[in-house]
């Protein structure tokens, strides 16, 4: 019997366990990446750990969010996490030199390598044959303290591809049609993994938009073979020398299989405010657009913007469109400037922001109250884009630039406009953005640490009962924004639990982080797939600094089920869903004896003010067992 890619690259770097699904393993990671506003937790977190030397091949630090510096705490931030780096040997890539994931996948990525990053959207390296998977800080600290990460073996599915796209339809709508047949948990628990004859018409940027947008999934990770065109996109880079071949074997065995038949494929956009509602541009019509928003870590290659500077190329912005364009490197705002691309948008009356994340994680360009804005970004989420009433459709940089021209939500196959070819290039490699942790380590490098970064909250040890009030009652599909918001106003305070925790759940409900206040412990109810969306362990440590005990939900995203327990708090699961309807704000519950009742799989949770019992399911590992009951990772590592 055949083996997948996905199983071939974790066995070749497995470290404890058996592969088979459900299985705990623990794995070697090769490489890590961090970005800054995960980042300031991570290192403080190594620092903990009392580290003398990383034990992975490569780490990166990116500063890519937290660019504005409209105050001293992005600056600090920076700084911080620039003397960390260079104590422990991890490259530091400056600020303007790009997204994470695009220079990773430029600089760094290699095929059949393990990549863990504290950012949600790390699968993007999957484009290149990789097993990248993102992850809470606290365990890509381990994994460069360690070396190592210990995860549930997912399954794998395999998602066929046939065919060729038509003109005007690229990557984008291939991962939004997926996402439209999947749903945003449709790939818990699951490897996707790209094969067919379809997967040679699309280069790795291609394979990245959509190894990047499988985040949204709920996927552990995607991945793509590496092939020749692989081999080309390295060689391009200046680095062929890593290029591996690698695929899954002719007749291996997928848990399952979803074809997808390229050639039938129209221009998408998924509507707001959910990844996975999606529908042909088409069907939604010609819909007035108020801004259009092209880059972040999905859809800002050279191809990308190539397409966009051709199509906008001697043509004007509409003027009721603010138009604008974020390259996602330094790497490739050079390239444009060298080929008159960036004139060309430029002229158009595109307005040119940083190389950054910017405007996908709200930080900056908010669109006007009760905007359309289209937006080459991975996420639509109510509130994301800094404005509550905004209607966001995410759309492919082909669409963004045509309807940019049009005014209007546009299917740019019956637009009339010339679709433009782009001829593969070379680029002029330098390093000038790279700081290199040369002759440094601990002993000679002090830690620079403004007066805005705080310590990390702790757990304690886990009693032998449990008892907290129902502080908050939610819905389904409750993102990691909706936990612990992310804009500019509150972006600059990742480093500060204590001020972050004051906004925690205010979109859902202003009065969470008082209310937790006066009752001290405090327990949430959650419906399905809570916690969905980044991979920030701020959506578990600001609700662990407000006393949250325990979440009970009918399900939970992985990331965040990770770092709940990461910090100590029981992610519980309704044994009956229909229990979730039984409970309100103001009910004290009880676990009693939860030290020993964490040996089985199901316990009782008592409703003190009704007298009735649910049952509620926990899954845990043994691994995870023993975080729980030491309050959490960091007191388990002290302990051993």
């Amino acid at each position: 019997m055949g083996k997948t890619l996905a199983y071939k690259i974790l066995e070749s770097h497995l470290v404890d366990g058996v592969i088979a699904p459900g299985n705990e393993i623990t794995i070697k990671i090769d490489q890590t990446l961090t970005q800054d506003s995960t980042g300031t937790m991570v290192y403080l977190q190594l620092e903990a750990m009392n580290v003398d030397k990383i034990q992975t091949e490569l780490s990166v630090a990116y500063i890519d969010h937290n660019t504005l510096q409209t105050g001293f705490e992005n600056a600090d931030d920076h700084e911080f996490i620039k003397s960390v780096a260079k104590r422990h040997g991890v490259l530091f890539s400056k600020p303007g030199n790009g997204i994470c994931h695009q220079l990773h996948l430029e600089n760094y990525g290699i095929p059949g390598k393990t990549l863990l990053g504290s950012d949600s959207h790390t699968p993007t390296g999957g484009g290149l044959g990789m097993i990248a998977i993102g992850a809470g800080g606290l365990d890509v600290a381990v994994a460069m303290a360690k070396g190592t990460y210990s995860m549930t073996v997912p399954k794998v599915l395999n998602v066929e591809l046939k065919g060729q796209l038509k003109p005007w339809v690229s990557a984008k709508d291939v991962i939004l049609y997926v996402l439209k047949q999947l749903t945003v948990k449709g790939g818990v628990g699951k490897i996707i993994e790209y094969t067919g004859e379809g997967v040679k018409t699309l280069s790795v940027t291609d394979r990245a938009t959509i190894t990047n947008m499988g985040a949204e999934l709920g996927a552990t990770t995607s991945l793509f073979p590496s092939d020749e065109n692989t081999r080309a996109y390295l060689a391009s880079q200046g680095r062929e020398k890593d290029y591996v071949p690698l695929s899954a074997d002719n007749d291996a065995v997928f848990d399952d299989v979803l074809s997808v038949d390229l050639s039938s494929l129209t221009p998408l956009a998924a509507m707001p405010h959910s990844p996975d509602n999606v529908d042909t541009i088409q069907n939604i019509g010609p819909i007035k657009v108020n801004q259009v928003a092209i880059g972040s870590c999905t859809n800002s290659s050279y191809t990308d913007l190539m397409k966009v500077a051709k199509i906008l190329q001697g043509k004007k912005v509409h003027p009721n469109i603010s138009l604008v364009i974020s390259p996602g490197s330094s790497r490739i705002l050079s390239k444009l400037a060298e080929n008159g691309a960036l004139a060309s948008m430029i002229d158009s009356g595109a307005r040119i922001i940083e190389n950054a994340c910017g405007p996908c994680i709200g930080m900056g360009q908010s669109p006007k109250s009760g905007a359309v804005s289209l937006r080459t970004f991975n996420r639509n989420f109510k509130g994301r884009s800094g404005t509550l009433d905004a209607d966001v459709y995410l759309v492919s940089p082909e669409t963004a630039a045509v309807s940019a021209i049009t005014g209007v939500l546009t299917d740019g196959a019956s637009s009339g406009f010339p679709l433009p070819k782009i001829q593969p290039e070379s680029f002029n490699i330098n390093d000038n953005f790279i700081v290199y942790p040369e002759n440094a380590n601990k002993e000679n490098t002090s830690v620079e640490m403004g007066p805005n970064i705080q310590p990390f909250p702790k757990n304690t040890r886990l009693s032998d009962t449990l008892t907290g009030e129902v502080v908050l009652h939610t819905g389904d599909n409750i993102t990691t924004d909706d936990i612990m918001p992310s804009d500019s106003r509150l972006l600059p305070y990742r480093s500060n639990i204590p001020y972050l925790a004051n906004y925690c759940f205010e979109k859902i409900d202003p009065e969470f982080a008082a209310r937790c206040k006066a009752v001290k412990e405090g327990i949430i109810v959650g419906g399905d797939n809570y916690g969905q969306g980044s991979s920030r362990e701020h959506a578990a440590l600001a609700p662990l600094y407000l006393g949250i005990k325990f979440v009970l939900a009918k399900s939970f995203a992985r990331i965040h089920r990770s770092n709940l327990i990461n910090s100590g708090i029981l992610p519980l699961v309704f044994e009956k869903s229909s229990d979730y309807d039984d409970f309100k704000l103001g009910q004290k519950l009880v676990i009693d004896n939860i030290r020993e009742q964490l040996k089985n799989p199901v316990i009782v949770v008592k409703n003190v003010n009704t007298g009735k019992e649910y049952k509620v399911v926990t899954n845990f590992s043994e691994l995870e067992t023993e975080m729980i009951l030491a309050g959490g990772k960091i007191n388990q590592i002290n302990q051993q």
